[in-house]
C-alpha cells in the first residue's frame, strides 16, 4: 500500500521504512502513527522480509517528537486512548518476531526517543541526540518510555534525564547504554545493514523465541521459564537439526526457518 508519511524500500531481505516528515522533522502525528502500524504489520506477514531499520528523512532528525499540534488542547479522557495508541504501535514493534533496528540520524525526543528505544538494536549517527523533554510542557512521556528508558540505563539515570529533560549526545548515550552503537552518519544504514545481515543468518525461530525471552525481562512473569519452554521449542524445529548438523560437519548452516 502507499504510504503518504513514510517511504519504503527493501533490499536482500531487509526493509527500510523512513518516516518522510523533513519539514516538521519527521514528528509523529496520528496519520503516522497509523500509517507506521500498517507497515509494521506487513512486514510481519511478508515471509521474504527478514529484518528491518526504522530511520528518519533528511539530516536532522530521526523524530523529533511527537506533534504537539494533534493533541495541545485534548482533555484527559483523549490523552489516553493518545498514549494508548502509541504504546501499541510500539509494543507492536518491540514484540516483533523479526529484527528491528533503529537507524537514529539528529534528533531523537520525545516521541521519537520513544521509537528508537522500541525498537531491538539502536545505531547512532555522531550527530544524533536523544532526550524526553516532555516536563518542560508540564507533561511525561505517554509512547512507553518511562518503561523502556528505565530498562535500559536504570532508573538512578531514568530518572535525572526525564525529570531534567536534559538531552545526551550520541556519545553519552553509547556510554550509558542507550544506543549500542555510533558511527559517522554517512555510514549509519551500511553498519544497521552489516547487523542485521549477521542476525539474519542465524535460525529465524531462534532469533524470534530470543526476542519473546529478552522481552520478559522486567515484566513480572517467570522469564526462566519462558526460556525454558523457547529453548525447548527451539529444540524441535528442524533448524536446530540443521545446526547441529553444520558443526559436528564444520559448514556453515543453511537455516530455513522450520
Amino acid at each position: 500500500m502507499g504510504f503518504e508519511n513514510l517511504l519504503l524500500q527493501s533490499e536482500n531481505g531487509i526493509l527500510t521504512i523512513t518516516i518522510n516528515r523533513a519539514d516538521k522533522l519527521n514528528a509523529l502525528n496520528v496519520k503516522t502513527i497509523d500509517e507506521l502500524e500498517a507497515a509494521i504489520s506487513d512486514f510481519y506477514d511478508d515471509d521474504q522480509l527478514k529484518a528491518a531499520i526504522i530511520t528518519g528523512a533528511g539530516i536532522k532528525a530521526f523524530v523529533a517528537g511527537a506533534d504537539i499540534s494533534e493533541f495541545s488542547n485534548v482533555e484527559a479522557t483523549q490523552a489516553r486512548k493518545f498514549a494508548e495508541r502509541g504504546q501499541e504501535v510500539f509494543a507492536d514493534i518491540e514484540n516483533c518476531h523479526k529484527p528491528i533496528i533503529a537507524a537514529i540520524n539528529g534528533f531523537a525526543l520525545g516521541g521519537g526517543c520513544e521509537l528508537a528505544m522500541a525498537c531491538h538494536i539502536r545505531v547512532a549517527s555522531e550527530n544524533a541526540k536523544f532526550g524526553q523533554p516532555e516536563v518542560n510542557l508540564g507533561i511525561i512521556p505517554g509512547y512507553g518510555g518511562t518503561q523502556r528508558m528505565t530498562q535500559l540505563i536504570g532508573k538512578g539515570k531514568a530518572f535525572e534525564l526525564m525529570m531534567t529533560a536534559d538531552m545526551v549526545d550520541a556519545q553519552q548515550a553509547l556510554n550509558i547504554g542507550l544506543v549500542n552503537h555510533v558511527v559517522p552518519a554517512e555510514q549509519l544504514i551500511a553498519k544497521s545493514k552489516e547487523i542485521l545481515g549477521k542476525i539474519i543468518g542465524k535460525a529465524p525461530i531462534a532469533i524470534a523465541q530470543l526476542i519473546s525471552c529478552i522481552n520478559a525481562v522486567g515484566t513480572g512473569v517467570n522469564g526462566y521459564q519462558i526460556e525454558a519452554n523457547a529453548f525447548a521449542n527451539c529444540c524441535r524445529t528442524e533448524d536446530f537439526k540443521e545446526g547441529a548438523s553444520a558443526f559436528v560437519e564444520k559448514r556453515k548452516a543453511n537455516f530455513q526457518g522450520k
